[in-house]
């Protein structure tokens, strides 16, 4: 049995790495970093196989599952994705074009053909990391925001069609808050609040999944405010997101 990991190069990536080796999964890690790749594989008591991609591109997505698909494919994580900070008014297009296509096409599209083989199949497990920014309007990361709530509505809704086939596939979001990951370094900000081990987030993404859970908020404060978003307006929602994005900064 054969996983495919996207974004394995660093953080939740790596460490969904370590524990999927430890089930005894053969690995494909897909980032864009082909040494950090190697390195890691070199770590893991499993078979790994690296294929360095820049998954905003759609031809290399496609390129990507012909080359990993088969019938030992039992999971596959779209993890790979980075955010950016800023006014939407003074932010680069093209760094936010480049996130939308990695955020959502390469997630769309990896959903998309994973889904098609394993509901032929009779069975896998897709696992589509989002965050808890995908629960609310989030001003001052307008865009990565938008994405990652593309990312949770969309799995939401494939999981339901899923449910009403009665198919075994099983398809799960994980919306994480902060994580102690390199993310923050890449989006140009420093978070507010204290950050989650990427290991106990790809631990309680995985025991989810496997579980067959649809929606995996780890950490208790982020399962307070995901309960308690229902209770505010949206207007409010997006002026609180504000005054936390703006407490990041820039760094």
């Amino acid at each position: 049995m054969k996983a495919l990991i996207t974004g394995a190069s660093s953080g939740i990536g790596r460490e969904f790495a370590h524990l999927l080796a430890a089930r005894g999964y053969e690995l494909v890690l897909c980032a864009r970093r082909e040494d950090r790749l190697h390195a890691l594989a070199r770590e893991l008591p499993t078979v790994c196989h690296v294929i360095a991609a820049d998954l905003s591109d759609a031809t290399e997505c496609h390129l990507m599952y012909q080359a990993v698909r088969g019938d030992d494919l039992e999971v596959v994580i779209n993890n790979a994705g980075f955010g950016l900070f800023g006014e939407f008014a003074s932010t680069d297009l093209t760094a936010e074009l480049r996130m939308i296509d990695t955020n959502i096409r390469a997630v769309h599209i990896l959903t998309k053909l994973a889904l098609q083989d394993f509901v032929q199949r009779g069975r896998g497990y897709i696992l589509n990391v989002s965050s808890a920014a995908g629960f609310l309007p989030g001003p001052l990361m307008a865009a990565y925001y938008a994405t990652k709530n593309y990312v949770l509505r969309l799995t939401e809704a494939v999981r339901e069609e899923l449910r009403r086939e009665g198919s075994p596939v099983r398809v799960c979001a994980l919306c994480p808050g902060p994580v102690n990951t390199e993310f923050n370094k890449v989006a140009g900000v420093r978070f507010a609040l204290g950050g989650l081990s990427a290991g106990r987030v790809a631990r309680q993404a995985l025991d989810g999944l496997f579980a067959g859970k649809g929606i995996i908020v780890p950490g208790g404060a982020m399962k307070a405010m995901a309960v308690g978003r229902h209770f505010a307006p949206d207007w409010l929602l997006a002026r609180i997101t504000w005054h936390f994005q703006h407490r990041k900064g820039g760094v």
